[in-house]
């Protein structure tokens, strides 16, 4: 990948939220059905219960149920007769348990599975059974609309968004009541499909009916993912004035107002928000989801880690239902010490549902993460996973969600990652660009970048700007680039966005020739982040080019690394895999770097390098494979003259340097290279010609100004050269300067007949 690494913090709202106080909207009409149950054939045992029942005189009602049952234990009128007079008692507990019993005895009651589906909104852990229960229900009675919009509530509720939705789709269809397309917004807009959840809303409104409370919180969420974040806050305190502070929905609507505080770009009012929450019982779930949201927008890894410990405490409730597990596992897969847990969570999911494509996608990543998976199997489950892709919207949504999760994006998946752009996943246009521009499609990167910055999560995501940056360096408009990330680097200073700047900061005085300063900055990096296993390794590979240490040191630098770190592949360490010659020992880490970025100029060198010594015909062809898929990439012709010159053929290393410049004119690499080959073919004043011009641009370059130093040797000019070494030296001391400086001195004093002293008693 590129300079920097999109941990992507600003990431799209996870889609496995449970319904946040969805009303119970289809009570009144199930009861009917239920009532109805009382006009069915009574037992003379039981007749007296049913009377009391009509009477409204419900407890009586229960005792003499229970004696008609005593007398007959397999009377099911009289045990359906028990089941209802317990849930107008609202004995919710034994009306399940009486509704199971009549269940167990005439399987297709449909009373008692309409009355279950409707408890079942009660409890998460009644969930699945309500579900079951309907389902069976409406195989008896396909058209029971009022049992297919129950079903989708609860499939709502279990965060089992597709299913949800193919049943509102029938629904919704036959004008259905205003209770139902409320609900059915709620659901459109919790599984991502704002677009569709807004205009629910405004149907629903249409109807004359205010949206309640229960679902305002909702109604304020398709309202922020649709560019409308001042209304989603407007809407919130308004409601929230009307009701009392200790209104258990007040928690609720709180929490959506700090996060719709954050996406109208008012953090300090989000925080202040959410104060009356702290320490406030049964505010956990309320807040882990409102500090998990501000975290992410301001990059505060504090309040983060505060939102996954608040997590964990709701997680440690009996029975959590599917949707919150995956909702928690969302967030504790973002932070490396809790990803273990995450895909735990994630397996218990899948316990339940083990035909979720999505989750399944995120678990897999999770444990490629965790180096439980190898990479090539990772890609190939994953592949095999997205094919072929569902045909529904409501399906195609949780995949794009789980998938824009996997970063780098794996270019073998573009074609799947265009296929579900009709999402609206907004994150899936940065991943594309990702692609684009790890294949070297410059335009279709900028084309993707574009239309992401166009949405409303991107306008707010400074992931878009890095991107961009990274852009303009392969592009080759390396002080724009620069100006880019530093101004990225002030802005968000101390915070994961201004330390992905500046590690692209240094990517650029590294491709300037300017060491030193990119040093400076790793340095300023591991000075203020400590804890980044990453940045040694830059420090380490800029210092090892610098001369600053050893070969020896450097290789043990990155083994250390690959030990502890088997799937983490940030990109200080294609640096110093780059930096370091190249090693027959590193063979299958050249490998799976190219598997990653298949262009990395730096990797692609010391692989072809590896080769050209082995098997000339395979480093070649390398170079023309990646020739004909990048032809328009200049870093690939770079690969092509340096095999060139390693085989001796100095004219054709010639002409893929002047290819270069021929395209780019001012592309101080490839002077530089060109001038190494004038050198090889002693057209010396042409070397010093373009060495010079390097210089210009790279005054620094302590490599150029030995290299010149050589150009005065080999023209005979020793005294000059040494002049050159010796003020080199001292403004820029170094191993490999010294060593030039001393050899110089020997051949100096040899051709006056002299023998050096550390020579002498050899």
């Amino acid at each position: 990948m590129s300079q920097f690494s999109v941990g992507r913090f600003a990431m799209a709202a996870s889609k496995a939220r449970q319904a946040l106080g969805l009303a119970l909207v289809l009570a009144a009409s199930l009861h009917v059905t239920i009532t109805a149950g009382l006009a069915q054939a009574r037992s003379a045992a039981a007749q007296e219960g049913y009377i009391l029942l009509e009477r409204g005189w419900v407890n009586d009602a229960i005792a003499a149920f229970r004696q008609a049952l005593r007398t007959n234990p397999d009377a099911i009128d009289a045990r359906l007769g028990l089941a209802i007079a317990y849930q107008r008692a609202g004995q919710d507990g034994e009306a399940w348990n009486a509704y199971q019993q009549v269940i167990a005895q005439e399987p297709n009651n449909s009373t008692a599975l309409t009355a279950i589906g409707e408890l079942a909104s009660y409890r998460p852990e009644w969930q699945q059974t309500g579900i079951t229960a309907l389902t069976t229900l409406l195989t008896l009675q396909p058209n029971n609309q009022t049992a297919r919009a129950q079903r989708a509530l609860l499939y709502g509720y279990q965060g089992r968004f597709p299913e949800a939705i193919a049943d509102y789709e029938a629904v919704l269809s036959s004008n259905p009541p205003a209770a139902v397309v409320l609900a059915a917004a709620q659901i459109y807009t919790y599984s991502g499909d704002v677009q569709t959840g807004l205009a629910l809303f405004e149907r629903y409104q249409a109807s004359g009916a205010a949206i309640p409370n229960s679902a305002i919180t909702a109604y304020a969420l398709a309202l922020r993912q649709t560019e409308q974040p001042d209304l989603a806050v407007q809407v919130l305190s308004e409601r929230l004035e009307r009701l009392s502070s200790s209104d258990p929905l007040a928690t609720e609507l709180r929490s959506a107002l700090a996060v719709a505080y954050i996406a109208n770009n008012q953090p300090q009012q989000a925080i202040t928000s959410l104060e009356p929450l702290r320490n406030q019982p049964n505010a956990e779930l309320p807040l882990a989801r409102a500090f998990s949201a501000i975290g992410r927008q301001t990059e505060d890894e504090a309040m983060y880690r505060e939102a996954i410990a608040l997590y964990q405490q709701v997680l440690q409730q009996p029975s959590p239902a599917p949707g919150l597990l995956s909702e928690a596992a969302d967030v504790l897969s973002e932070v490396p010490e809790t990803r273990a847990t995450a895909l735990q969570l994630y397996q218990q999911v899948l316990a339940e549902q083990p035909q979720d494509r999505s989750v399944q996608i995120k678990a897999r990543w999770m444990a490629y993460q965790l180096g439980e998976l190898p990479r090539r199997r990772f890609q190939q489950e994953i592949q095999q996973l997205v094919q072929p892709l569902p045909s529904s919207a409501a399906e195609q949504q949780p995949l794009a969600q789980a998938l824009i999760r996997i970063n780098p994006p794996d270019p073998a998946l573009l074609a799947t990652y265009e296929a579900l752009r009709s999402t609206n996943v907004a994150f899936l246009q940065f991943r594309i660009a990702q692609i684009q521009l790890s294949r070297g499609d410059i335009a279709a990167a900028r084309s993707a970048l574009a239309a992401y910055r166009q949405t409303v999560s991107g306008k707010a995501d400074p992931a878009g700007e890095l991107l961009l940056a990274e852009i303009e360096r392969q592009e080759g408009k390396l002080e724009e680039s620069a100006n880019r990330y530093q101004d990225l680097a002030q802005r968000y200073a101390n915070r994961a966005t201004g330390k992905a700047a500046l590690r692209g900061l240094a990517g650029i005085r590294l491709a300037q020739g300017r060491r030193a300063d990119a040093l400076k900055i790793y340095q300023q990096i591991q000075a203020t982040y400590p804890d980044d296993r990453a940045i040694p390794l830059g420090v380490t590979a800029i210092a090892y080019e610098q001369g600053q240490i050893s070969a020896a040191e450097a290789t043990a630098v990155l083994n250390n690394w690959l030990a502890a770190s088997s799937s983490e592949f940030p990109p200080e360490l294609f640096l110093l895999v780059g930096a370091l010659p190249a090693d027959p020992g590193r063979e299958s880490l050249y490998d799976t770097l190219l598997e990653l970025e298949p262009n990395h100029i730096a990797v692609n060198r010391r692989w072809v390098q590896l080769w050209a010594s082995r098997d000339p015909d395979r480093a070649q062809n390398r170079v023309n494979q990646l020739l004909a898929e990048n032809p328009d990439r200049i870093e690939v012709y770079f690969v092509q003259g340096e095999l060139a010159q390693a085989l001796g053929d100095l004219e054709r290393a010639s002409q893929a340097y002047e290819g270069i410049l021929a395209q780019q004119p001012d592309q101080i690499d490839a002077v530089a290279a060109l001038a190494g080959v004038r050198f090889q073919q002693r057209r010396y004043a042409e070397a010093e010609t373009l060495y010079r011009q390097v210089l210009a641009q790279r005054p620094d370059d302590a490599d150029i100004q030995r290299v010149l130093a050589e150009l005065k040797i080999v023209q005979d000019q020793p005294v000059a050269a040494t002049q050159q070494l010796r003020q080199l030296q001292q403004e820029q001391p170094n191993a490999s300067t010294e060593e030039s400086l001393r050899r110089l001195q020997t051949q100096f004093l040899r051709r006056r007949g002299f023998q050096p002293e550390w020579e002498r008693y050899r």
